[in-house]
């Protein structure tokens, strides 16, 4: 503990984000460069090096939160990203996109503000690449076994670079024309720019993962052909089979879902198009489903340049601060929170009839109108109860030329004759693939990581669940392993 007065004498102060006039006009992301670095220090002071770490449990990562704080505020930044890496594969990424369970478990946010956590952890990422203590670890011997990964985003990588690292061949296989995921195509360039994603995936490349992309499992390659390839295999191709939303209207053209959306924009940022067939530029967007996905879709919608941009949420606005008697400490609490997006939509006022930034709460979507030609011109809406039954005298129509539906996930994509089919899996009652406790399919050394398996997560849960599926892999192929398993298949995060 470097500071036993630290969580007394300093104040929380979070990575400060650049100007709302200034970030929407280009796609950078949204904090001001440099202006962490000065300060993290001191905030790392806060830590109370707790007996008992609850952060620890918060995180499935199981991040090692207390020590590398004292190590930051003693700026001794090689061992911090020493014991930061122990534990995750790809802090850059956590530190940018993971709404900190973490902070949520620190036991100075019992009665204080918690410790900056995520701030702390970016911190060390960015200053361990800078320095350059992120060199790539290539295995000193082979093991002759070879491994296949479908899928990579967040768990796919992590576990082909457990793998590789433990001396198996490891090829990645991603139907998109980039490695990534929806760290890639899903996550907009203003949360996380995608050279950080290029420097590990380079890194992993330098360790020996090899990556075929534009290559689709089941339709380019058969599942039988992938097994006879190699000693095993983890699907790690995440929950992509998006929700629907069945009213009237929805056939109308102009709805799209999200996931639908928000690719084309990365591809502008890729360089890949000029402009998205999909762009809100001067046009009236409503975006259904509260979410960090609907959020996403807001920022990218006011860096098109849309007339007006409102999200629903079916939820009522949550409190300012927790609720003690039915979220108490440590867990997660729904409380009201302003992303980037939402701080730039209320500045910028782009929903005026919203409740808070651009967000209508307890809304309820009834149906679309179009006009003429088919095109969506009108969404109907209506307040609702907790129950979701109607508010007499709430419905309200917006002027709506593009629908965006955020609405979630409900497991891996079931095409007739696809992957699930070819390779036989077991689908269980949620619509995700079924695995037992060792991550292991009934298809001999067939495992599943991530999404496909969990349903739809946080990025720490994918990681960790790279990480434990990779365990199990090495110990199926070589009777042994010495690889992280931070959690089980069936470990979910800490609630009432």
């Amino acid at each position: 503990m470097a500071d036993p007065k630290g969580f007394l004498t300093t104040t929380r102060q979070e990575w400060p984000r650049r100007s709302v006039g200034e970030r929407i006009k280009d796609w950078d992301e949204v904090y001001v460069p440099g202006a962490l670095l000065p300060i993290v220090e001191r905030q790392a002071d806060r830590c109370m090096d707790c007996g008992i770490p609850f952060c620890h449990d918060a995180c499935p990562l199981g991040n090692l939160v207390p020590e590398w704080n004292e190590l930051v505020s003693r700026a001794d930044w090689r061992t911090a990203a020493d014991r930061l890496h122990a534990t995750n594969n790809f802090p850059e990424f956590t530190g940018r996109l993971c709404p900190a369970p973490c902070e949520a478990g620190c036991v100075l946010a019992i009665n204080q503000p918690a410790v900056t956590i995520k701030n702390v952890e970016v911190a060390i990422a960015d200053r361990s690449w800078q320095d350059g203590l992120n060199p790539p670890r290539p295995p000193d011997r082979h093991s002759g076994k070879a491994v296949a990964v479908v899928g990579s985003g967040p768990a796919g990588l992590a576990a082909a670079q457990q793998l590789t690292r433990a001396g198996h061949t490891v090829v990645v296989y991603e139907r998109e024309d980039r490695a990534g995921g929806l760290l890639r195509y899903g996550i907009p360039a203003f949360k996380m720019e995608k050279h950080h994603l290029e420097r590990r995936l380079a890194q992993l490349r330098d360790e020996g993962t090899v990556f075929r992309t534009s290559v689709a499992v089941g339709r380019d390659i058969r599942a039988a052909e992938l097994r006879t390839r190699h000693d095993a295999v983890v699907l790690a191709v995440g929950a992509t089979a998006w929700r629907e939303l069945d009213v009237p209207g929805r056939e109308l053209s102009g709805i799209h879902q999200a996931m639908e959306y928000l690719p084309l924009a990365n591809r502008v940022c890729e360089g890949d198009i000029d402009t998205s067939p999909l762009s809100a530029a001067g046009k009236h967007v409503v975006i259904v489903g509260g979410g960090d996905t609907g959020a996403d879709c807001l920022g990218t919608a006011v860096r098109e340049g849309a007339a007006s941009v409102t999200q629903l949420d079916i939820y009522e606005r949550p409190g300012d601060v927790r609720d003690e008697l039915a979220e108490p400490w440590p867990t997660y609490p729904k409380v009201y929170r302003l992303s980037g997006a939402h701080e730039e939509a209320g500045e910028l006022r782009t929903a005026p009839a919203a409740d808070a930034d651009a967000r209508l709460f307890a809304a309820s979507t009834l149906r679309f109108t179009g006009d003429a030609a088919g095109r969506v011109s009108a969404l109907h809406l209506t307040e609702v109860e907790a129950d979701r039954s109607p508010r007499p005298g709430t419905r309200r129509v917006l002027p709506a030329d593009l629908v965006l539906l955020a609405l979630g996930f409900c497991g891996p994509e079931r095409t007739p004759g696809g992957l699930v089919e070819q390779f036989g899996l077991a689908v269980d009652g949620r619509g995700t693939l079924a695995r037992d406790a060792g991550f292991a399919t009934d298809v001999p050394g067939v495992f599943v990581a991530g999404d496909a398996a969990r349903g739809q997560s946080l990025i720490v849960w994918a990681i960790a669940e790279g990480r434990a599926s990779a365990a199990a892999v090495d110990r199926w192929l070589t009777g042994a392993t010495r690889l992280a398993a931070p959690i089980g298949p069936y470990d979910r995060p800490m609630t009432v």
